[in-house]
């Protein structure tokens, strides 16, 4: 029987993922992040909750017209290096996976590959890659390279991901002997070396870092436009969806397999994203939801959306429709979901800030334990997805409570996991 799979995201950074979290006090985050204990401590919660990982979303800079301000509130600010935070949560789990954000902006191929592969060694091959192509223009400012358009992005990509994966395949595992009685460590023959010369990228290098125990780190991604689409049926091995309704997520999970098809390849995985507010009851839960959203500053939220879709609010009447807009270098698939959220009514540019602050472009799920429960077999019913993408809006209680109290009830009725298939992410995303 096939299983409902889970990963516990951050959309917005390793240390703040939604604008007001650290103004609950039920949240640790704002003062844990940066200590190792607060990671292993929530590392250990998803691992008891059979989760397949976590997984840090990243953006690599803020937008500077709004500095000041933006860091006064600690949206976003400090951004620790996601790869940083993973050896320490390692440690203290066998089997939770971790995927994190690299960009393909300002990090040349081979120096990727040598990272990302120290890192899957080191965790016995539980490390998957989110491949972004960085859409914000502070991004590129802040590594003085100039910002692509939004599909030359993606073409770009398409080599980058090229030369990885040469790179990956010329240092196979088993080329390491350590033959003592020969005095041969490697297998000079198994080892090749990789020549290519794109439009974009070159490499001329034998690798230096071998295939972990998973082969090579999943590959995620999240392109939403028919762009990004095709790029990650093309490379991705499971992909996280912001989608914000249930129409929106057949649809979108009927493109991917329809993008798939085209390229000659399995359907990659799909996570949606949801972020759960639990009570004792439904109006408590609201009660909690109600709570962070009022107190998200306009200013600051209109200012996070202004970077992510490349566009300056100052100035602008804020209660127009917000699908009177068009970007041209902003995240395309971002902007439609934004559109989408409304369910049929167009929000307003001050809604679809509040909107994003909270949640991005995934739907909210309030209420009971068991009315969540509900909730999450039917999306998953009536999709076909192949699990979720936690997003929480208090860390750690967010993931505490999902865990004590809707996945004894997912696990009661068979729909979840109650033990790990292997201690690989690879395993374990394959696992039924």
């Amino acid at each position: 029987m096939a299983h409902i799979h889970f990963i516990h995201i951050y959309v917005d950074s390793p240390t703040t993922h939604i604008q007001s979290t650290w103004l609950s006090p039920a949240d640790r985050q704002g003062t844990g992040h940066g200590t190792t204990r607060y990671w292993q401590d929530l590392a250990r919660t998803l691992e008891r909750g059979r989760f397949d990982g976590i997984f840090i979303a990243d953006i690599q800079s803020i937008e500077p017209e709004f500095a000041k301000q933006d860091i006064a509130f600690g949206s976003g600010i400090p951004r620790h290096d996601p790869l940083m935070t993973l050896p320490s949560m390692a440690d203290v789990t066998e089997h939770l996976g971790f995927g994190v954000t690299l960009s393909t902006a300002g990090t040349a191929p081979y120096a990727a590959v040598r990272r990302l592969g120290t890192l899957d060694n080191l965790t016995g091959g539980r490390l998957g890659w989110n491949v972004v192509t960085s859409y914000q223009k502070s991004d590129y400012l802040a590594l003085g390279i100039d910002q692509p358009d939004h599909d030359l992005r993606y073409d770009m990509a398409d080599e980058y991901l090229e030369i990885c994966r040469r790179l990956w395949d010329a240092f196979p595992r088993d080329a390491i002997i350590a033959d003592r009685d020969k005095g041969v460590f490697v297998d000079v023959n198994k080892i090749k070396r990789v020549e290519f010369a794109g439009k974009f990228f070159r490499c001329e290098a034998y690798p230096v870092i071998e295939n972990s125990p998973q082969g090579r780190p999943l590959i995620f991604q999240a392109g939403s436009s028919g762009r990004g689409v095709r790029f990650a049926a093309t490379h991705a091995d499971a992909i996280f969806a912001l989608q914000p309704t249930m129409e929106a997520m057949k649809g979108y999970l009927a493109n991917v397999g329809e993008a798939a098809k085209a390229v000659g390849r399995p359907n990659p995985k799909v996570y949606l994203g949801i972020q759960p507010y639990i009570g004792g009851t439904e109006a408590e839960a609201q009660a909690r939801l109600d709570f962070y959203r009022d107190r998200i500053p306009v200013d600051v939220a209109l200012n996070r959306l202004g970077a992510v879709l490349g566009i300056d609010f100052r100035g602008m009447d804020v209660d127009r429709p917000f699908d009177e807009l068009s970007s041209d270098a902003g995240s395309h698939g971002l902007m439609r979901g934004l559109v989408d959220w409304g369910s049929g009514a167009a929000p307003t540019i001050r809604d679809a800030a509040l909107q994003m602050s909270m949640s991005s472009t995934m739907p909210r799920l309030v209420g009971t334990p068991e009315q969540l429960a509900d909730r999450i077999e039917t999306i998953w019913r009536e999709t076909g997805c192949f699990g979720f993408a936690l997003s929480p809006h208090a860390s750690p209680q967010s993931a505490e409570e999902f865990v004590d109290q809707v996945v004894p009830i997912l696990q009661k009725r068979g729909l979840m996991r109650t033990d790990y298939a292997g201690t690989t992410f690879r395993e374990n995303l394959n696992q039924p």
